[in-house]
């Protein structure tokens, strides 16, 4: 397990193992690699992130995964692959679990409440982006792209 405080002053336990987990995740974030570069969305209000987000009633983690991506970024991915999860101790704690996906096919991107679309970035830009989302500038995020590398290789 890998334990920092991030932006927030929240303590953040991760975890990269499939549980059991001590809060069930809710939410969702997918790491998307195509051609170098991965795939951010820009959030109206917190900026540059990786997709994710909130699983719906009645709808299993991989689905919010699909779903967030694409209402997020209009990229439609497949093959996702359960990579991490996290559990951030706020007032309020909750669980994150963490994907990784393929591109299928990108489609044209019709703004959202929420996000402005997508961006691709290689892991230089996006670490010195900025305007990066708080999330990403923590030292779980930094993990999560050093972890991320190793398991591809590994996939």
């Amino acid at each position: 397990m890998f334990t920092f405080i991030d932006e927030n002053g929240c303590k953040v336990d991760l975890r990269f193992d499939d549980g059991p987990f001590e809060i069930e995740p809710k939410h969702v974030l997918v790491f998307v690699c195509y051609k170098g570069k991965w795939l951010c969305t820009i959030n109206k209000k917190r900026g540059i992130e990786f997709p994710g987000g909130k699983v719906e009633p009645g709808e299993t983690l991989e689905e919010a995964a699909i779903r967030e991506v694409y209402e997020e970024t209009a990229v439609h991915i497949s093959d996702l692959k359960w990579f991490a999860y996290y559990v951030v101790h706020d007032k309020v704690p909750f669980c994150k679990a963490v994907f990784t996906g393929k591109v299928e096919r990108i489609d044209e991107f019709v703004e959202e409440y929420e996000t402005l679309g997508m961006t691709w970035l290689t892991t230089e830009e996006l670490i010195n982006h900025p305007h990066l989302s708080f999330y990403m500038k923590d030292r779980g995020m930094k993990k999560m792209l050093q972890e991320v590398k190793h398991h591809e290789r590994q996939w």
